[in-house]
């Protein structure tokens, strides 16, 4: 053999061991990713929508791969089975309350499944078991979020245009503030009326508390009865006295009463005199005739004077009278 073919064979060699070792790295590599060399637990989980999950990617906890998604199958019309490949060294920590959840390697990365929660009284999960899925969110949840917060916003922001425009035409309270010149010169003194309302109620405080500093000063009646002890038995023994009175008033206004309604029963004198006529016209004319027989008495004195048999006794009497008028002059 030449020593150009033992050249040749010699690079050839070398060719295939250097693509030998890649090959060998590449298998260890995507081994250890789809952990094929370790010791590993199946778990699975059902969800309504994988958004986009395929075999092969990651599994997180805690920040931390811990497996690989195994497989993705069927289960009926609205669900969709995924079997995970947990590491026996991660599955301890991981109970059997976890949630199971679509995540997102990074905004616009692949997706993977996180498993998160869990109880410390749980036990750990176990070769077979079954996870919980958590209510789908992530970036498309995000995006769903987004999509009806713009809609939200188009819509406000057309309501907004439409206020704007009631306004520019003069609709509404704003609308008349803004166009109505009248009406800006009513608020104007609706607000002139409300600043001359809060100075007069300025006032009126400022003179209760000149009142209030009044009304504390020592010697004045208010303080006295509000810290005087004597000055208030004073004041409760007068309106004792007073009450008494009214009291008395009260008796009598009651007695004048009973004797005002005697006056109208005819069973005594003067409520006959008062209310009986018959008695009253008696009355007058027993009046009329003891003044006329006082009158036919004064004639009958008149005429015994002028009669002889007593001239001298009434002579008598006219002397001692201008007698004891002498005296007493």
């Amino acid at each position: 053999m030449s020593a150009t073919e033992n050249r040749r064979s010699i690079i050839v060699g070398l060719f295939v061991l250097v693509g030998l070792v890649i090959l060998v790295a590449g298998i260890l590599v995507l081994g250890g990713q789809q952990n094929r060399f370790s010791k590993t637990v199946t778990v699975t989980t059902v969800f309504s929508d994988v958004s986009g999950l395929k075999a092969g990617n990651n599994v997180w906890f805690s920040g931390v791969k811990i497996g690989t998604i195994k497989s993705i199958r069927f289960k009926s019309l609205k669900e969709v089975e995924i079997a995970m490949a947990i590491e026996e060294a991660s599955r301890q920590y991981i109970r059997k309350d976890a949630l199971a959840e679509i995540g997102s390697e990074s905004f616009i990365g692949n997706k993977l499944i996180v498993i998160k929660g869990g109880s410390s009284d749980a036990p750990a999960i176990e070769d077979g078991d079954k996870l919980q899925a958590a209510p789908t969110g992530g970036l498309d949840a995000m995006m769903a979020t987004l999509q009806v917060n713009n809609e939200n916003l188009v819509e406000i922001t057309k309501n907004f245009g439409d206020l704007s425009a009631r306004i520019a035409r003069g609709e509404g309270t704003v609308g008349t503030l803004l166009t109505d010149s009248l009406m800006a010169i009513h608020v104007k003194q609706m607000i002139a009326n409300l600043n001359q309302t809060t100075a007069n109620t300025a006032k009126a405080s400022q003179a209760l508390n000149q009142l209030t500093a009044k009304l504390n000063q020592e010697g004045t009646l208010i303080n006295d009865l509000l810290t005087d002890t004597v000055v208030y038995g004073s004041l409760q023994s007068a309106v004792a006295q007073l009450e008494g009175i009214t009291q008395t008033a009260s008796a009598l206004v009651t007695n004048l009463n009973q004797t005002a309604g005697k006056l109208d029963d005819k069973d005594n004198a003067v409520g006959v005199l008062l209310n009986d006529p018959e008695a009253a016209e008696t009355i007058r004319q027993t009046l009329q005739n003891l003044e006329q027989s006082t009158e036919k008495l004064d004639q009958n004195m008149e005429a015994l004077q002028h009669n002889f048999l007593f001239r001298g006794f009434f002579r008598r009497q006219a002397r001692e009278a201008a007698k004891n008028a002498g005296e007493n002059d």
